[in-house]
């Protein structure tokens, strides 16, 4: 008995030595490094697409809708009674993590416009992918009578003097596209921001304008309450002769700004702010606006968006 006590008094500490060597050489699982919470309230920033994707399987209905402009005062009560007001309906479904397609119409042309938006990146909290990446396209179909299109004059040259052709009509030429690259960052629990680059194209355009067009973009937010935020953005058409048809630019469209207020909960986002750019679709804005901020270009608008998981 007493040689087995010894031998336990011997074995036993360098076993406590060998497991306590065992727990301290084991290397310790990886923290996982999750995306940043809320870097946005909404996957729309005004007139802008965000980073922001819903879970899997969600349905997102949304309303657009702008009044018009403010230059006749009370007139027409500021733009809400005004005849140029424009409105857009909208559905978005999260096919798989990260990658949602859309269906819409608008009042103004008639459009039917398909979209598809995917975050390739998302702003993780340790930092370690220090931005987000979205990429953002939309195809839209005009759908005015074909009366429109018959007969329409086009000028195929640069040359302003140049003679006019007639085209007949072609269903190809009802089709525009829009493509956007957004980089956004959650700065701090108030602050986001988000650029972007985007190129436009429509098929047939009138001779005074481009069918292709180059823009930049700014968005951002600050959110001053658990559920309120100020929100802007800021979009404009590039002027780059590279890519222009014309000698000189007549009616070259003008720079969309935005300024607003956002009130979400965690199935609806409400967003009322004033804006220059008659158009909703991305791609009507950055090639028709004509709506000038200096010059009571201004419009009242809003966006309610609202979530249901399946």
């Amino acid at each position: 008995m007493k040689k087995i006590i010894i031998f336990l008094l011997l074995v036993l500490p360098f076993c406590a030595i060998v497991m306590a060597q065992d727990e301290t050489t084991e290397p310790e699982a990886p923290v996982r490094d999750r995306p940043v919470r809320s870097p946005w309230e909404s996957g729309y920033l005004i007139d802008n697409p965000t980073s922001l994707i819903p879970v899997k399987n969600t349905l997102e209905f949304v309303i657009q809708h702008k009044f018009g402009t403010i230059e006749n005062g009370r007139s027409d009560l500021w733009g809400l009674y005004a005849a140029g007001s424009n409105i857009r309906l909208g559905l978005n479904y999260v096919l798989f993590k990260n990658f949602q397609v859309g269906w819409g119409i608008t009042k103004k042309n008639m459009y039917n416009d398909f979209s598809a938006r995917w975050t390739l990146l998302e702003q993780t909290r340790a930092n370690r992918v220090p931005v987000s990446v979205t990429l953002y396209g939309v195809m839209a179909i005009d759908g005015r009578s074909q009366e429109y299109y018959d007969g329409m004059r086009y000028n195929h040259s640069s040359d302003p003097y140049h003679p006019l052709t007639t085209y007949s009509y072609r269903p190809g030429q009802r089709l525009s596209y829009f493509s956007q690259l957004l980089i956004g960052r959650k700065f701090s629990e108030r602050l986001s921001l988000q650029a972007g680059a985007s190129f436009t194209h429509y098929n047939l355009v009138a001779r005074t304008g481009d069918h292709d067009k180059i823009g930049a973009h700014l968005g951002g937010r600050f959110k001053f309450s658990p559920q309120s935020s100020l929100i802007f953005n800021y979009d404009v058409p590039l002027k780059i002769k590279n890519i222009s048809e014309q000698r000189e630019w007549i009616a070259h469209p003008k720079e969309n700004l935005a300024l607003g207020l956002e009130v979400s909960t965690s199935t609806h986002a409400f967003q009322i702010y004033l804006g220059t750019a008659d158009g909703i679709i991305p791609q009507d804005q950055m090639l028709f606006n004509q709506n000038d901020w200096k010059d009571k270009g201004l419009a009242v608008g809003f966006v309610i968006t609202r979530l249901w998981n399946f």
